[in-house]
């Protein structure tokens, strides 16, 4: 299966990246992980461009088109989503790429139910295949990055990722 995780963090050394890149490297060769990690990188949205739209907008697009799921992971800013994945969503909102995409969420702090609360209700409006109920959650907010690597390469941490992916591919593959 062949799955696109797409980090909603601009910041390079995000915990959120950090856990997609623990999936990427979990995923062994059951499944393929991509990372987008560009979302600060994006213009900002415009309904006037929609038609013609920017490069790195068509690349998302092609990159969400090209997944047999999406696996969102993200901070919560100010206890909401944060500017730059609100940004992404929006471009992604009007066009087809996502509307019957399987999609689920990936969090990699203890806190942030409100952001995830109203990132898991955009996400139920812009995918009739979000899976509210699969969820993957490791703590990994304050950690230095060498003990970001120790936490994931716990053995119960790589089975909770494999086990998440391996769910994953199966409800992507119910359809």
């Amino acid at each position: 299966m062949k799955f696109l995780a797409i980090s909603g963090s601009a910041r390079r050394a995000s915990t959120n990246t950090a856990l997609l890149r623990a999936l990427q490297a979990a995923a062994g060769a059951a499944h393929t992980v991509s990372i987008y990690d560009g979302v600060g990188e994006l213009p900002v949205f415009s309904p006037d461009l929609e038609l013609d739209p920017p490069l790195a907008v068509s690349a998302l697009a092609k990159a969400i088109a090209d997944a047999d799921g999406l696996i969102l992971a993200s901070p919560e800013y100010i206890r909401s989503i944060p500017g730059g994945l609100k940004n992404a969503i929006d471009w992604l909102v009007s066009r087809d790429e996502v509307i019957g995409k399987p999609v689920v969420l990936a969090h990699a702090s203890h806190r942030g139910d409100d952001m995830l609360c109203q990132l898991r209700i955009v996400l139920a409006t812009l995918s009739e295949r979000f899976n509210e109920e699969l969820f993957l959650r490791i703590a990994l907010m304050k950690l230095s990055p060498e003990e970001i690597a120790e936490r994931l390469s716990a053995p119960r941490h790589q089975e909770d990722m494999r086990g998440f992916l391996d769910e994953f591919a199966r409800y992507c593959g119910s359809a």
